[in-house]
């Protein structure tokens, strides 16, 4: 009587839906969802979520068997523990504000987070070689990769009229990228700071022009990168490519994405200011371009140089 009265009374046959039932519903009443991320959602209730913890109820959901189901995939794949367990939060969530339980019972500590391991980064020589060891219509895309520190799926969506030769700047107006089973998927940035204009360094704009005139169709909406019969570049094409490169120069552990991440990391030891990243790399949010500001030897340096600087100065005055 004292829950009814103060409005968190929740009937309790409310909440002897079964994970499964609800789970679809919740999913299915998400058209918001971006394609890829609901591919993803989807993979990770049929094939980590519900096989263990589908048929049990929503009221049935103790804390602590959803711990020893996170417990059981952590062991061996963290990051998708994590994953999953931010799904099931979410969906959870949702069930609370929809009145079937009172409260969440994800409540693991620290289960939602992903500690990824410090990507490797590449050298300059390094760059260099991978540029070379790459087929010569795909030279560009380590190129742009680096210096201008594009996403694969903004590379792959690049279209001629993308590039303004004259001013030296490239405009992000759509990635494309692939699903589970392989089609393409042309769609614009997910957020305002995804869509951006970026100048490109000098030294790259003889290699752009050079692929332009050599690979890309003159139509405004060709597509700057395809493959040899002249179809857009596929995922599985440019893999091939990449491992290979890799393979060559000895550096097999280097992903095509490393190489967006030591160019912010190089544009962060010029100096580069916190929003100067945002913007270079398309972040919506300060948090994921901060990473890219840890010290390099070569930056700590330049540092410990300054800081020699000022207490030179200091002793002389003593004398």
């Amino acid at each position: 009587e004292a829950d009814l009265r103060r409005g968190a009374w929740i009937d309790p046959r409310a909440g002897q839906v079964t994970l499964n039932m609800y789970a679809e519903e919740w999913l299915e009443r998400r058209p918001d969802l971006a394609v890829r991320t609901n591919e993803l959602y989807r993979h990770l209730l049929t094939n980590h979520i519900l096989p263990t913890l589908g048929q049990a109820t929503l009221a049935g959901l103790a804390p602590s068997k959803i711990r020893g189901w996170h417990a059981g995939i952590a062991q061996s794949h963290p990051s998708t523990a994590a994953k999953a367990y931010r799904l099931l939060s979410t969906i959870m969530r949702t069930a609370v504000v929809d009145g079937l339980i009172l409260t969440s019972p994800c409540k693991v500590n620290g289960a939602g987070s992903e500690h990824a391991a410090e990507r490797p980064l590449a050298s300059m020589a390094e760059i260099e070689a991978l540029t070379t060891a790459m087929p010569e219509r795909l030279r560009l895309i380590v190129l742009l990769a680096t210096w201008c520190q594009l996403r694969r799926g903004e590379m792959l969506g690049l279209r001629r009229k993308d590039i303004d030769l004259m001013h030296a700047t490239i405009h992000i107006e759509q990635s494309r990228t692939f699903t589970m089973d392989g089609q393409s998927l042309t769609k614009q940035p997910k957020t305002a700071a995804g869509r951006r204009s970026l100048a490109v360094p000098k030294h790259l704009m003889a290699a752009v022009a050079e692929h332009l005139d050599q690979f890309t169709n003159a139509s405004p909406d060709a597509l700057v990168f395809t493959g040899r019969t002249g179809i857009p570049l596929t995922r599985n094409v440019l893999q091939a490519a990449w491992d290979k490169a890799r393979t060559t120069i000895g550096r097999t552990d280097l992903h095509l994405h490393d190489l967006r991440h030591t160019g912010l990391t190089l544009a962060a030891a010029t100096g580069a200011t916190t929003a100067e990243l945002m913007h270079r790399a398309g972040h919506a949010s300060a948090s994921a371009a901060l990473r890219y500001q840890h010290a390099t030897q070569d930056r700590d340096r330049v540092l410990a140089d300054a800081l020699e600087a000022l207490v030179i100065p200091a002793k002389i005055g003593d004398l």
